[in-house]
């Protein structure tokens, strides 16, 4: 052993020499014929762990406890294969820094702190859930202006050229953008849908190009929450949360970049309660299909619908589209074919709601078992894919923590997790669930009793949709010509949670 300190951390005001001296005779006081794990002089004490090839060495004063010394030691210990893969002065010296950070969690000020390593992980992690949130809800914003903008410069460019063959001066920047604001619900069918010549005052949403309260944080304090509800008044598609707040605002899908003068909106929710035990307490499911058209030449169109439902599923169209021609067909048509459907207006033609207490038709089941034990709960978790045509993403299963016990020990895992200590919550998170990956399972310790672990949430997104209804074919109403057009599908949580 030649005595070299790799990694040194003191935590009382000390010289840089006298610091240097303790190390340097420390090597001298040893005696390796014995099993001593400390070795006094007349000032201090050193305690030791021996690491293969390397020593960790506390030095304290003769006074202090020597059992809380070893304690201490012994955690120490237990951090360093956290960041070093191989006990090697390499490796050490590599990570020396994030050494560092974590032995500061264990002394402070000379006083040893009461962490475990599990808290010792989650401090050194700095991560902030609220950070994370206020990126993406960023990042989502800027790509919605970006669309607007590229959107908003070929209409101008369309009504400068047909001002120019009319003679007439070309317009600037004046006008709104139009709105673009819809809802999931059975509301944004509207009685107007047949006079289109009668357009209603709208409001201007936000966008990049002028001020807005939507792209400012609420003075009311719940900057997130506030801002993502602005976003959903604007037309994104913002997965609701049920009154609790998104564990991440990725639960939403991106609007699509490319898009038609014919485009479609396939949406899907789903609110699902189930028992601890297995029981389905409910299980609902609400869809829509929304229509927008740009072009009035793509105005007299009729679409064709696939329904591939087995499940049972309750079909509703818009009053004043053909219903004849939908049962008989399955073609969504206006009753009057000489009139065109509302231009650059999200208008509701289809909508669907599925009812059930069939528990073969969860998508995806959440096994929560706690056990007691002699410290607390032993928590086993686990998913299944019950339906398998569907790829969920960003699964985000939220399991209560009770408060003040500390961060919970993980054993087995698969995917990765988030305790958040304000909200007392474990968050498991799984980035794919399908039909490769269809199974799951998440075991952790901590104090508590078995109700502690209840209701467990999930939340996820899915360009798949639940019910297997989609649009086939967009067609012109004289001569069936074929009419190019783009879709979004996607499938939500509205509430998920076992009780």
């Amino acid at each position: 052993m030649a005595g070299k300190a790799i990694v040194s951390r003191q935590f009382v005001e000390m010289t840089r020499t006298r610091v240097e001296g303790l190390l340097a005779a420390f090597p001298k006081l040893m005696n390796t014929g014995k099993q001593h794990t400390f070795v006094e002089t007349e000032s201090v004490r050193y305690v030791y762990q021996p690491l293969e090839k390397l020593y960790m060495v506390l030095v304290t004063t003769k006074n202090s406890n020597i059992l809380e010394d070893l304690e201490t030691l012994r955690l120490f210990s237990r951090v360093i294969p956290e960041y070093c893969r191989v006990l090697e002065e390499g490796e050490v010296s590599e990570h020396c820094f994030d050494l560092i950070f974590a032995f500061d969690e264990i002394v402070a000020l000379g006083y040893r702190e009461n962490v475990n390593l599990a808290q010792i992980r989650t401090f050194t992690e700095m991560d902030s859930h609220e950070e994370k949130v206020f990126r993406a809800v960023r990042e989502t914003q800027e790509r919605e202006a970006k669309a607007e903008m590229r959107r908003k410069a070929k209409e101008l460019q369309q009504a400068r050229r047909d001002a120019d063959r009319s003679g007439k001066k070309s317009p600037g920047f004046s006008g709104g953008f139009g709105s673009m604001s819809s809802s999931s619900n059975a509301t944004i069918i509207t009685d107007t849908l047949m006079e289109p010549e009668k357009p209603k005052a709208s409001p201007v949403p936000a966008r990049a190009s002028g001020p807005s309260k939507a792209l400012k944080l609420s003075a009311r304090g719940k900057e997130v929450d506030d801002f993502v509800d602005k976003l959903k008044s604007e037309g994104q598609v913002i997965m609701p949360s049920s009154g609790k707040r998104p564990s991440e605002a990725s639960k939403a899908l991106p609007p699509p970049v490319n898009t038609e003068s014919v485009h479609l909106r396939c949406e899907e929710k789903i609110s699902l309660t189930c028992g601890r035990d297995g029981g389905l307490q409910n299980l609902e499911v609400l869809g829509m299909i929304t229509l927008r058209v740009a072009d009035d030449k793509n105005g007299r169109i009729r679409l064709t619908i696939n329904n591939g439902d087995k499940k049972g599923v309750q079909l509703q169209t818009h009053p004043n589209v053909d219903k004849k021609l939908f049962t008989t067909d399955s073609v969504l048509g206006l009753k009057n074919p000489d009139k065109s459907f509302p231009l650059n207006n999200d208008v509701g033609v289809l909508k669907w709601r599925l009812q059930t207490t069939d528990e073969t038709l969860i998508p995806l089941t959440i096994n929560c078992w706690p056990s007691e034990s002699a410290t607390g709960c032993d928590v086993n978790i686990e998913y299944e894919l019950q339906e398998e045509a569907l790829e969920l993403n960003d699964v985000v299963i939220s399991i209560p923590i009770p408060s003040g016990v500390g961060a919970p020990v993980i054993g087995d895992l698969d995917g990765e997790y988030r305790h958040d200590s304000r909200r007392n919550i474990l968050e498991w998170c799984l980035p794919v669930v399908d039909v490769n990956n269809k199974t799951g399972s998440l075991e952790f310790s901590v104090a508590g009793q078995p109700n502690d672990f209840f209701p467990v949430n999930v939340s996820f997104v899915s360009k798949g949709n639940y019910c297997d209804i989609t649009v086939a074919k967009v067609s012109q109403v004289d001569g069936e010509v074929p009419v190019r057009f783009s879709s979004e599908t996607s499938f939500l949580v509205d509430k998920y949670e076992i009780l």
